[in-house]
């Protein structure tokens, strides 16, 4: 059950970088967005990221065998990666509808789905 718990809580962690990282390019279609600036723009997304590092922070540290968890910290890192990249996927699917996945996409997908089978084994 705790290893539900850490990769739910690094779900949402990478939704709220996600966030940060890529929504204000989508942001900028509000108004009073584009008036902000990029340091305001900065500031609003380093404000998204502060939740990405609430939650984030306890998955590694739950996750963690060193800390009675269930992973290692190659497969804490390699769970985050692939679920950094559906995350993103799902994103920009919903948001950038403009932005298509390509044959190359779609194999890098199968290849990480391998890198975490490898760090399992």
């Amino acid at each position: 059950m705790r290893s539900i718990y850490v990769v739910l809580l690094l779900i949402a962690s990478n939704a709220f970088m996600t966030l940060a990282w890529y929504g204000h390019l989508k942001f900028a279609e509000w108004r009073w967005f584009n008036k902000l600036g990029l340091v305001g723009i900065v500031l609003f997304s380093w404000g998204l990221a502060f939740f990405e590092y609430i939650l984030q922070v306890p998955a590694n540290k739950y996750g963690f065998k060193g800390n009675g968890g269930s992973f290692t910290l190659i497969q804490l890192k390699v769970i985050q990666e692939v679920i950094t990249l559906v995350v993103f996927v799902l994103f920009s699917m919903l948001f950038f509808k403009n932005e298509a996945l390509q044959w190359n996409h779609y194999l890098a997908f199968v290849l990480l789905v391998c890198a975490v089978y490898l760090v399992f084994i």
